[in-house]
């Protein structure tokens, strides 16, 4: 009996645990890059399953792109800090562009509070390309070096740096061409304007039957929804990166709001149908709450930091 009033007792929790998660007021959900990428697309996960947790509850998504994310984090502690605002946040980024020292902020002046998908690198060339898979790719670059093209996301992002990578792991010179996010260059990679791309996994699986030939990706496995694209380490380069997304709020949010944003953010990874969503989209989801915040920025910024050094970003 004790067992079966326990029971009832979190079952009756669990509800009350939900509501308690819920804003309440409506939420502006801030995105530092254009409509169509990776950024863009989470968003629109989470406004969907969020509205079917919470029905009363709207979620804005709102856009400020522009300077590779860095206009809206320069921006975002103007917000007002009242739980009604969340800001995409993006690693390396915000370690990388305030190290270069052309943008407006420090890492210190962006407050995440939840960390919630990763996204593997991939590079990927047009479908139409004579370079059918990655030894031809290393071939035609180190052929005439400086001349093969590829997009990516923002100057001084997992792109840029993933591109830097590549050159230096593999003795070659490609041309990197930044766009202001993952949805502007899909065009130029799909129409042939650039070679191809150094991106993430989502781009390649959105864009496989549209003109995108994905030769490599930076994971541990294979992609289930790759089977046959390499990944780095068989090619013999240990390299498994890519990009961090999650939320962040302006400073003035006080720490039980911080504390509540977190907490919606890590219910709505936990729901099966975000699992099923982001699995579908190749997302690899993380949860990185507000307890782990400390101890997990420290040690991403180190890393990135000493990133940033090899890329000798920040000598002008």
């Amino acid at each position: 009996m004790k067992h079966w009033i326990a029971a009832l007792g979190i079952a009756l929790a669990a509800p009350m645990a939900l509501a308690q998660a819920c804003p309440d007021k409506n939420v502006n959900y801030w995105q530092a890059f254009p409509p169509g990428g990776e950024s863009d697309l989470a968003a629109r996960h989470q406004q969907l399953v969020l509205k079917k947790k919470c029905p009363a509850v709207e979620t804005v998504v709102q856009y400020k792109a522009g300077a590779g994310g860095a206009l809206m984090w320069t921006q975002m502690n103007q917000l007002a800090g009242d739980g009604s605002n969340v800001v995409g946040v993006n690693l390396p980024h915000i370690v990388f562009q305030p190290i270069q020292g052309d943008v407006q902020y420090k890492t210190e002046d962006v407050v995440p509070v939840f960390w919630f998908h990763f996204t593997p690198d991939i590079l990927v060339v047009n479908a139409k390309s004579p370079i059918r898979n990655f030894q031809e790719f290393i071939a035609a670059a180190k052929a005439k070096p400086g001349t093969i093209s590829l997009a990516g996301s923002g100057q001084y992002s997992a792109n840029h740096a993933a591109h830097e990578r590549l050159d230096a792991a593999f003795g070659i010179k490609t041309l990197y061409v930044p766009f202001k996010g993952t949805g502007d260059l899909a065009t130029s990679v799909i129409g042939g304007q650039v070679d191809g791309a150094m991106t993430y996994t989502p781009f390649a699986i959105a864009n496989r039957d549209k003109g995108v030939r994905p030769l490599a990706v930076a994971m541990e496995k294979r992609h289930p929804l790759m089977p046959d694209v390499p990944t780095f380490k068989e090619l013999g380069v240990d390299w498994v990166d890519g990009a961090y997304r999650g939320i962040g709020v302006p400073k003035s949010t006080p720490p039980e709001q911080r504390k509540r944003i977190s907490d919606m953010w890590m219910a709505l990874n936990n729901d099966p149908e975000m699992k099923e969503l982001a699995a579908k989209s190749g997302f690899e989801l993380v949860n990185v709450g507000i307890e782990q915040m400390p101890a997990f920025m420290a040690e991403k910024t180190k890393l990135y930091t000493e990133g940033a050094a090899r890329m000798g970003l920040g000598k002008k």
